[in-house]
Formats: structure tokens, sequence, C-alpha cells
């Protein structure tokens, strides 16, 4: 990827947002506050106080010094989108800064954290809670599908919520291992976060799409129980409790509380068969949304 291509295609879509001026070329317009998380040394993020707006921001630090062409790749893939979309369920992208081997992501910032903060408080949700935040999510996945854009790290700390509470507007985070995939092409690289990451990516298979819609089978039982459906000491081990199950570890607690639409739109989620598993306009068309 070229930055001066890139950063000109940023600074265009910036250029409309009142949150941040298009003509910021440092951080000196920003006072940084407390981590957010990231995985150093290549990723980190700060929440940010943009002065002459009064604006909170979460500003992502990338290191693009010395990283390989696919992760150039998926970073190229990550701002072409988010300089093009606008939509409540997909995290907006104000600004971006280009620094000395690094690329500061300027982001809007949101209140409630991340899902998997909000499960640990929370523990399991609600059907009709679950059934809202899983609106929101196909909502935004949507745009992706849209764009022939697979995510690929599709879990709970990258969806983000604009307040603590479940009336929170989840919005789609960290496009930093997305990629196009258009109908008919596969991608093969392994990556992701283990316990939602789809069998086929898992076993360096080829895949597509519905490696996404594993991810958020996992997220959406997650909601449902608490936990993730599969666990494992290792990636090994995960992989084989994977393959040797046949049913999904629904708590016996809750099971009987459960719709049936809700224990069946996991159980085709979480299909091990990507043939078999639900595509996108299936899993929005699913009888779940209906209830």
């Amino acid at each position: 990827m070229e930055t001066e291509e890139g950063g000109g295609a940023m600074k265009a879509a910036a250029a409309g947002s009142e949150e941040i001026e298009a003509s910021v070329v440092d951080l000196d317009e920003y006072e940084l506050k407390e981590s957010l998380g990231g995985e150093p040394p290549l990723t980190a993020v700060r929440r940010a106080l943009h002065r002459p707006s009064g604006q909170d921001v979460a500003i992502k630090r990338v290191q693009i010094s010395g990283i390989t062409r696919t992760l150039r790749e998926c970073l190229e893939c990550e701002l072409s989108f988010l300089a093009n979309v606008r939509h409540p369920n997909i995290i907006r992208l104000l600004d971006v800064i280009r620094g000395d081997g690094c690329i500061f992501l300027v982001l809007e910032f949101c209140a409630g954290g991340d899902l998997a903060a909000y499960i640990k408080r929370h523990g399991r949700l609600h059907e009709h809670i679950v059934r809202k935040f899983m609106i929101q999510l196909g909502s935004g996945l949507n745009v992706l599908h849209s764009s022939h854009i697979i995510h690929r790290d599709l879990k709970p700390e990258n969806i983000l919520l604009s307040t603590p509470t479940s009336d929170a507007i989840l919005k789609i985070a960290d496009f930093g291992l997305s990629r196009v995939v258009h109908p008919g092409e596969y991608a093969d690289a392994v990556c992701g976060s283990p316990l939602y990451m789809a069998p086929e990516v898992m076993q360096f298979q080829k895949y597509d799409d519905k490696a996404d819609m594993w991810s958020v089978g996992a997220i959406l039982f997650e909601l449902l129980n608490g936990y993730p459906p599969f666990r494992g000491g290792n990636n090994v081990q995960l992989l084989k409790n994977i393959r040797d199950s046949t049913s999904l570890p629904f708590s016996d607690l809750i099971l009987p509380s459960l719709h049936s639409d809700s224990i069946d739109i996991c159980k085709r989620l979480l299909c091990k068969n990507p043939v078999f598993r639900l595509s996108f306009d299936e899993f929005r068309k699913h009888k779940f949304f209906k209830l």
C-alpha cells in the first residue's frame, strides 16, 4: 500500500467530520489519556481528548515499519473500508495521522467498552436483549457483506458499546485482519482468536465469509450462556473438542427456558461443515429475529 494514496483517501473521507478536523497532521491537538487495550508492539489504543472540540476519541496506533505484506494488505483493507462507510453499527473513523513508521487511526470513542466486559459484568443475557444486540450486529455485518469483506476476528472484544447500558448501540471494530473476498474466492491465512475461529480456519483449509458466521454463532452462544461454546487448554485440544462434539453445550439450567429458535440458530451457525452452515442471508432471515 502506498501511504500517499491511503492518506489522501482518508483525508477526503474525514473532511466532513465535525468531531475531528481533517487538517490535523500530528497529535498536538490531543490530550492522551488511559490505555484502551491493543496488542503491543504492533497496535495500541488510547483514549484521548480532542482539545479544540472537547470530544473524547480513541486513537489506535498501528506500527507499519517491518510488518508483513499480508498485514499491510489487511491495513489497506481496514483504511479503505472505514474511509467510505458511515453506519451506526460500524466504528467510525474520524481521521488518520501519519507518523514515523506508524499510523494513528482516530476513531469514535465508545463509553460502554466492549461486549466481553459487558458479558463479564452481567453474565448471560435475557433473550430479548440478545436479540436486540444480534439485530444490530447483523446490520453492521450487512455492510461488510455488501462490500465482500470478511472480518476474520469477530469476537466480543471487537464489538464496542456506545454506552454501558442494555440500550447501547453495538459497533463492529478492529478491522486489522479484514480482507476482501469476492464470491467464489477463498482466503487461506490462519488468523483470528481461537475461541471464535471457525474449524476450517483452524485446520488450515480455505474459507470464505462463512468463517465469520461461525464467529457470530460463538458470540450468540456466549450471550445466551455466559461462556463460549467450545474451550480447550490449547488450540489442538480446542479443535478436538469441536470435532468430537455431537451437540452444543448449552447450560442445563437455562436450556428449558430458551426459545427453540434461539437454539436452532446457534446450531446452524455453529455447524462444523461450512457447506451446511447458515449463510449471511439465511442468518438475517432466520425466525430468531421474528420472535
